[in-house]
């Protein structure tokens, strides 16, 4: 019989406060702190001092936890994280729950930034790219290339039309979102540019590097008359109207430079909300905060410094001197406007100086009464610092440091009833509840390196209510800890060396422990009272001590109490009796010292575990070694056995949790989450669950649920994880040559290949083929002569047997849920993520793409038929704004007396698709005149209901409105309910959007209009760029094409100035394959000239070496016949 054993999974992790792989920010409210904790995000109340959330991946996600490397806040409740493999998630602080997954990038994210709407994320990658996703749309736009380093740092420039990034190669770039390339590359670093920031108002730009100044540039926003407008006055020189094309286009200009304090490289610059201080973070203790001074004392204090200047050059006597050109050159340099510099508008303010080096920054968007600004700090010991400034100075008004360890967690300890956890590191003992992660006391101590909590037995009967705990210092003391009162109550001399190990023995009030002086000690304890105190404490005495040959690592001893086992320097384990200390045993067979050991509970078992990354596993009977398991891919730092079994849990170096069966000699389960060494282990009494500590700071605890699982499964399951890891490498993808550096400003699609696209791909594959069997069945059946009828997306089959005259009912595929074949295909693809499409119809083989592009002709010419099954996650371009507001609409129902009409509204990003998750409820009510009122985000959504009713009007029948009383789903447009209610029912009525008037309720309840045709249209165009050659090559596909060509061209041509460019695809295609084309065929034909070169060149020599060797040999012959003769 099989056997069956019951899983273990991660259940809480706790202790971190702050990690230092991100950076920290506030909410929009300003009253929380975003903060990361290695693969979660904290939601910390300032005033409280309290994580009121956690944002983390869901458990189903399977694989390594990755840390959260970026993090992003939006004017809205969204919140936008990065994480190493390179994801994005976009989380709903409010609810807790992540809203979407955006995949595509190939390395960790290391900036992400919002624009002021929060519809748009751009993200910056240690792959060089940066990607534009669409937040509602919860897609990606495009990838911008160009960097030749990793991004660290971005901006939105011109209400989001621009964006500027900053990048370890030393350039600043400015990309324009409407074309889609870069326009402008800022040098003038000297080093890797690590962050940027821009004012609220858009006047200035800061970059700060590793050079010893800080670079400021001035943001030229637009044209007026063909000239470049600067936002600074008095900022540049006037250019005599002799600009030139360079300088015209120019978005950024160099405004100067100033001199920073600290030689440190700069980590961080961030201006706060209301634009008047500018914070200079370094690469140390240090944060500068500088004050912007506003133009009228800018400007008084460059006159100042020229006042300055011009009397240092009188007292020195050089206007006496200086001929009579020179001055009059000088003073009509101090009649012109005066020039602002950047010393003159940022002057040093305060230097904060925190107590350890700072990781990141960030000010508070609510600025509090008599403060100038609040600024956060995250430092790298695990702790969070708050300041409050002022023009006097700067006060540290806050810490959270309770709820973590300042470093790494060097020992873990269960006390005997599991209801308390012991935790120690350099300077202090935590005492924690295991089941709520609660930090209780904080104790501070020397640098722990063991820990035991004093069992509860008969023989110490423990008076204060928590117990007592021993401590193990690196200086060789003992620490008795009173838990009640959270004190350290005693400290003890007890070696010389560092006390490496402490084991309690079993049954008794005493206690072994093992130190680098090479000795093991035996020790008592008692409660009694000491002379001149009221109350009892426990004191401890040493009763024997045992003198080895080598430093000391870890002691055991066994459960019957008869041995004892000492891991020594040496590499070997020496076994003694307990009573008598006589040698009994010695295991030895580990190339490295022993780290760890424990023995089984029945006393048969010892299993060891050493730096040499193995474990042996020997019984304590001989000493014979059963079994050496090559466990972990560093050293192992920890082994355990859960009592009463076999069983037992490894840790090491590796960030891994191994749980094994040591009869058997086999890997049960591998648990993955800590994030650096694992450096202790604890195992409950009852074995149902296991606490884990790390040199990342975080106690993690590992609960045993009633899941059962299997050996051969659970290997089967770590191949599959080997085969999915391995998925960019995989063997037809090692040899496909490397990618080139790209183009000055390329781009290219946002998503990547994961195993999610690949699934996706498996899964509309597996619908083409049982879509493909079903309409032989039906061809089948109309040879038979039986009529085939399409009802609502129902099949019902009519028609009488030849031979029986009855009626016969064709029986469908159950499969297909009853829809017909095309309809069960778009289905398939309607299910796949919004971000994945592109990818997932790339990785479709030629065969399965052609079976698509048959079925474009029903889904384009009927498709009034997808209304409901077709719900598409899919939004628009936000490049056809003008399109869509500004398409002339005619209607009897006065559409042209509509708010809105013709006119641009800067706030609303063109999304006539609005999503009810994205604020958190519909939108209903009073309409809000587009421009700049509109600037709420109801007031947004709103406006967008108007460009989807003026989407509906011009788009035809191949849009449906259907009831839908839940307001649920995330992929649909909302009817306004406006005063203008009449006008809306009486249009949808006059062009046929429901075959029957809708009720009041209906229309109370909301009416949801659903999108299908951009589905096919994307679908259309990913398949023909992907397969143009193959399918212009392809004699069987040129049918298809045909019939395509006259259905598909001229439905999206009819949308073509409704829906702007994203809908009308073919035109776009044409271009877009004519481009391709070119570039091939240019390439191609260089290439083929330089090929028939260099034929003709080898056929060349080859003429020349045999026309050689003729004359060669002719004149052998030659010479041969005379010689002869």
């Amino acid at each position: 019989m099989v056997k069956a054993y019951l899983r273990y999974e991660p259940a809480a992790a706790f202790g971190v406060i702050v990690s230092v792989e991100s950076n920290i920010t506030y909410d929009s409210s300003g009253k929380h702190l975003l903060a990361p904790a290695l693969e979660k995000v904290g939601v910390w109340h300032i005033r409280q001092g309290v994580c009121t959330k956690t944002l983390a991946p869901s458990p189903a996600s399977r694989g390594p936890s990755l840390a959260v490397t970026s993090i992003a806040s939006s004017t809205s409740s969204l919140i936008a994280s990065g994480y190493a493999d390179g994801s994005v998630r976009i989380w709903d602080s409010e609810k807790g729950t992540c809203e979407t997954t955006l995949n595509g990038h190939k390395g960790a994210v290391t900036a992400l930034r919002y624009n002021k709407l929060g519809s748009l994320l751009a993200s910056g990658s240690k792959d060089n790219d940066i990607i534009l996703w669409d937040v509602v749309g919860e897609t990606g736009l495009y990838r911008l290339r160009g960097h030749r380093d990793q991004v660290t740092d971005l901006v939105f420039l011109d209400s989001g039309k621009k964006l500027v990034s900053s990048s370890k190669d030393k350039f600043l770039r400015v990309w324009d979102l409407e074309t889609q390339h870069c326009m402008q590359i800022v040098s003038g670093h000297h080093s890797e540019i690590w962050s940027i920031d821009i004012d609220p108002e858009e006047r200035f730009l800061v970059s700060g590097s590793a050079d010893v100044e800080l670079r400021f540039y001035t943001i030229k926003r637009g044209l007026v008359d063909g000239q470049p407008v600067s936002t600074i006055k008095g900022a540049e020189n006037v250019n005599n109207g002799d600009s030139t094309t360079q300088n015209k286009w120019e978005v950024l200009k160099h405004f100067g430079e100033i001199q920073r304090q600290s030689k440190d490289r700069v980590s961080t610059v961030a201006f706060n909300k209301s634009g008047n201080l500018l914070a200079c973070q370094v690469a140390g203790k240090t944060v500068e905060i500088f004050r912007i001074l506003d133009e009228a004392k800018a400007k008084h204090k460059a006159k100042r410094r020229l006042n300055r200047k011009k009397e240092k050059k009188s007292a020195k006597g050089e206007a006496e001197v200086m001929e009579n050109g020179d001055t009059n050159h000088g003073t009509g340099e101090e009649g012109n406007a005066l020039l602002v510099t950047a010393p003159d508008v940022f002057k040093l303010l305060h230097t904060v100086r925190a107590s350890k080096k700072i990781c990141s920054i960030s000010f508070c968007p609510i600025t509090p009464k008599n403060l100038l600004a609040t600024l956060a700090l995250s430092l790298n010991n695990n702790m969070l610092e708050f300041y409050s400034i002022e023009n006097s100075g700067t006060t540290k008004t806050l810490a959270i440091e309770l709820q973590g360890h300042r470093s790494d967690v060097r020992s873990v300890t269960l006390s005997s009833d599991n209801s308390l956890l012991m935790s120690t590191s350099h300077n202090a003992v935590k005492i924690w509840n295991p089941s709520t992660g609660s930090c209780l006391r904080t104790i501070d101590s020397g640098y722990g390196l063991c820990g035991l909590i004093i069992p509860d037995n008969k023989y110490a009967r423990v008076e204060t209510k928590g117990g007592y705990a021993l401590v193990g210092t690196k200086d060789g003391t003992l620490e008795i800890i009173d838990i009640g009162s959270g004190t350290c109550l005693e400290v003890v001399e007890a070696h010389g060396g560092s006390v490496r190990s402490i084991a309690a023995i079993p049954n008794e009030n005493s206690f072994v422990t093992g130190s680098a002086d090479h000795d093991v000690k035996f020790w008592e304890y008692e409660v009694k009272q000491k002379s001149g105190q009221g109350t009892k404490c426990l004191t401890v005495s040493n009763v024997r001590t045992m003198k080895m040959n080598d430093d000391v690592l870890v002691v055991a001893v066994s459960p019957d109490a008869k041995y004892i086992a000492v891991a020594l320097l040496d590499c070997t384990v020496k076994v003694f009796f307990a009573d008598s200390l006589k040698f009994f045993l010695s295991l030895y067979g580990h190339k490295l010292p022993v780290l760890c050991m424990a023995i089984s509970s029945d006393g048969d078992l010892i299993v060891t575990g050493s730096a040499d990354k193995n474990l042996k596993i020997w019984g304590l009977d001989f000493g014979d070694c059963h079994k050496s398991i090559f466990a972990h891919a560093d050293s192992v730092m920890a082994v355990q056995f859960v009592h009463n079994t076999h069983y037992m849990f490894s840790v090491g170096k590796d960030r891994l949790v191994k749980y094994w069966d040591a009869d058997k000699f086999e890997l049960l389960l591998t648990l993955e989450g800590h994030h650096a060494d694992v450096w202790c282990l604890a195992i409950s009494n009852r074995g149902d669950f296991i606490v884990t500590g790390s040199h990342d700071r975080s106690i993690r605890r590992w609960d045993r649920t009633e899941e059962p699982f299997f050996i051969e499964e659970e290997k089967e399951k770590r191949l599959e994880e080997m085969f999915e890891s391995d998925l960019d490498n995989a063997f037809e993808n090692r040899y496909v040559p490397k990618e080139e550096v790209p183009e000055e400003g390329a781009v290219a699609l946002a998503g990547k290949k994961t195993q999610e696209t690949v699934t996706a791909t498996d899964l509309i594959i597996d619908a083409l083929d049982i879509a493909e069997v079903e309409l032989n069945r039906i061809a089948e059946h109309q040879a038979d002569d039986k009529a085939c009828v399409f009802h609502n997306d129902l099949i019902i089959w009519t028609g009488e047997e030849k031979t029986r005259g009855k009626a016969a009912e064709f029986q469908p595929n159950a499969i297909m849920l009853g829809l017909s074949p095309s309809d069960y295909v778009l289905r398939a693809l309607s299910n796949v993520n919004t971000n994945d499409l592109e990818q997932t119809l790339l990785a479709l083989p030629f065969p399965d793409a052609l079976k698509i592009m048959s079925y474009l002709k029903d889904w384009t010419s009927n498709p009034d038929k997808y209304s409901i099954l077709s719900i598409v996650k899919f939004l628009l371009s936000p490049r056809h704004e003008d399109k869509l507001l500004d398409y002339p609409v005619t209607s009897s129902s006065g559409w042209g007396q509509l708010p809105g009409k013709g006119k641009r509204d800067h706030t609303c990003f063109s999304r006539p698709v609005w999503t009810y998750s994205t604020y958190g409820r519909a939108v209903w009510g009073q309409s809000v005149p587009i421009g700049t009122g509109a600037t709420t985000p109801d007031a947004i959504a709103r406006n967008r209901t108007f460009c989807c009713c003026s989407l509906i009007a011009s788009f035809g029948p191949s849009l449906l409105a259907v009831s839908w009383n839940g307001l649920t789903d995330k992929t649909t447009v909302v009817v306004p309910n406006s005063p203008k209610r009449q006008l809306w029912e009486g249009y949808l009525l006059d062009h046929q959007f429901w075959k029957i008037p809708p009720s009041q309720s209906d229309l109370d309840g909301g009416y949801w209009v659903v999108f299908q045709v951009e589905l096919v249209c994307r679908i259309a165009t990913v398949l023909l760029q992907t397969h143009h050659h193959q399918l212009v090559t392809t004699p069987a596909a040129r049918p298809m094409l045909t019939v395509l060509k006259d259905i598909l061209y001229a439905r999206i041509k009819a949308c073509k100035d409704t829906l702007g460019f994203n809908l009308a695809a073919m035109d776009h295609l044409k271009q877009l394959m004519a481009s391709r084309s070119d570039a091939l065929f240019r390439d191609a034909k260089s290439k083929l000239l330089e090929i028939r070169a260099q034929h003709s060149k080898r056929l060349d020599a080859r003429l020349e070496t045999r026309e050689e060797k003729r004359k060669k040999k002719k004149q052998k012959k030659s010479s041969d016949g005379h010689a002869w003769t």
